[in-house]
């Protein structure tokens, strides 16, 4: 069996939204992204493989849809949930193998958001002249906010919710611009999902501080 034999299956149609079908693709994208920022939002160890299946499901999907960056991109979260895999559970040091919420410091916020803007215009002139895409610009910038909050999530830094936050403003009318309803539906949950887990880890935040008073009292 082939490649092609085994995802054909896959990007049939499952059901009909607004009268455009929605394939097996979206349907378990849709699903696994769900689990994913959900276990995220409780800073649970299974988002990272959860993620990874996510990323996969979603490399057939964009490619499909001609949202290239998109599609790339998933190779790239793959790579960083390996690292963030790794550092959730060693990046604590000596005697506290848990990483913990901390806020972003005012270096990786320059650096972060410089980052942002570079590999948004890169991206941007990339796709403009090497693709057919109808959405160069926000399709790169999605991309670059989605690197820089899923690089913060892995160091677990409180902000990095702000900057998923503001790639799910973006996506939302952008996958339903690409008639993706399901996925458009999906980064709906997905707002939800980063407001209850910005809430969350700030909870954890401000837990930290009396344990840290106790602990040099």
């Amino acid at each position: 069996m082939s490649l092609a034999d085994f995802l054909d299956p896959l990007q049939q149609p499952l059901v009909t939204v607004l009268d455009t079908p929605v394939s097996w693709t979206e349907v378990l994208g849709f699903g696994s992204g769900a689990l994913c920022v959900w276990l995220v939002a409780r800073q649970h160890l299974a988002n990272w493989p959860i993620g990874i299946a996510n990323n996969l499901f979603f490399i057939l999907l964009f490619t499909q849809s001609g949202l290239y960056a998109d599609a790339g991109l998933q190779i790239v979260f793959i790579a960083l949930a390996a690292y963030g895999w790794w550092t959730w559970t060693h990046g604590g040091g000596p005697g506290s193998p848990e990483l913990p919420v901390r806020r972003t410091t005012r270096a990786e916020w320059t650096w972060l958001l410089a980052a942002g803007a570079v590999g948004t215009l890169a991206l941007t002139v990339l796709l403009d002249r090497a693709t057919d895409s109808t959405v160069p610009f926000w399709d790169a910038l999605t991309t670059a906010l989605s690197l820089t909050a899923t690089y913060g999530q892995c160091r677990k830094l409180v902000e990095s919710w702000w900057l998923w936050i503001a790639a799910d403003v973006v996506y939302i009318p952008l996958y339903a611009y690409k008639e993706l309803y399901l996925t458009s539906l999906l980064y709906v949950g997905f707002l939800t999902l980063c407001l209850i887990g910005l809430r969350n880890w700030k909870r954890d935040l401000a837990g930290q501080r009396p344990q840290l008073a106790e602990a040099t009292a």
